[in-house]
């Protein structure tokens, strides 16, 4: 396999595929790079460079006990970037990821970035506050957290109807791909995935997307049940100064995978601009 070692002995895996300007892509909770096959796939054959890593404790990566936090999660993906020596990269994120990407630029500024994309991502702040009244309520998120420790596999698999929008009314969504979903989240270190719960949630990204200066475009569904768009992407448009949107009526969290091909065309446009 591929990877990294950062300098606290964790192993950081990645995929690299294709050749040309440099697009990279940080995953959401509980996912790993899987996730972003197609994206990766689709802007290989059209002529980029496109490198996923699995977060530390997700997927291929090492488990360990410390740095289940933004700050780390952003350190490693610097050590991913310098260890590889890439430059003008597109830095692409997912929830989670997307909060990943932000304080990476924070921390580590825009010097090896040309772009920055989020996508149904977790900034500025996930966690309902009075300052925040669209946010994911605290008592929701501490049921996230009982729920990976009491049963969660049960729980990943219910998770994912929402995820995906496969709840919904009408909803096509695979079988398929609720069960890609439980497999990646059962790969998840179980402390590893509870100490996220806390980064991707109770992390203020404010200022991080103060620093952002590069263009930047923000992606989300209309019908997002994980991350509620008013209090991430419409917050996060008011802070960033170079910035588009674009916003998917009825689409879900997952709009990745269930509406990938419009998705795709969207990311590669605003790349080529």
């Amino acid at each position: 396999m591929s990877t990294i070692t950062t300098d606290d002995g964790t192993e950081i895996y990645y995929k690299d595929w294709g050749e040309g300007p440099v697009v990279t892509f940080s995953h959401g909770w509980p996912l790993n790079a899987d996730a972003w096959d197609q994206q990766m796939f689709f802007l290989a054959e059209h002529g980029y460079r496109v490198i996923a890593h699995d977060r530390r404790g997700h997927g291929r990566s090492s488990q360990p006990s410390s740095g289940n936090d933004m700050d780390t999660y952003a350190d490693d993906l610097a050590a991913l970037i310098n260890a590889l020596d890439l430059h003008d990269a597109v830095l692409v994120g997912h929830s989670t990821g997307g909060g990943e990407v932000a304080r990476y630029i924070g921390r580590h500024g825009s010097d090896r970035v040309a772009k920055a994309v989020l996508i149904a991502a977790v900034p500025p702040l996930l966690i309902q506050s009075p300052d925040n009244p669209a946010g994911v309520p605290k008592e929701v998120l501490d049921g996230l957290r009982a729920s990976v420790l009491a049963d969660r596999s049960t729980f990943y698999q219910e998770l994912a109807t929402q995820f995906y929008g496969a709840n919904r009314p009408g909803s096509d969504v695979p079988r398929g791909l609720l069960d890609q979903f439980w497999l990646w989240g059962m790969q998840v270190g179980l402390k590893n995935a509870y100490e996220c719960i806390a980064a991707f949630s109770e992390t203020d990204f404010t200022d991080d997307l103060k620093k952002i200066d590069v263009p930047t475009l923000l992606m989300q569904g209309e019908d997002d049940q994980i991350v509620p768009i008013d209090a991430s992407s419409r917050r996060t448009a008011q802070l960033v100064e170079d910035v588009r949107e674009v916003y998917y009526p009825g689409a879900s969290h997952g709009l990745t995978a269930t509406l990938a091909d419009r998705v795709n065309a969207d990311l590669l446009a605003f790349i080529r601009e």
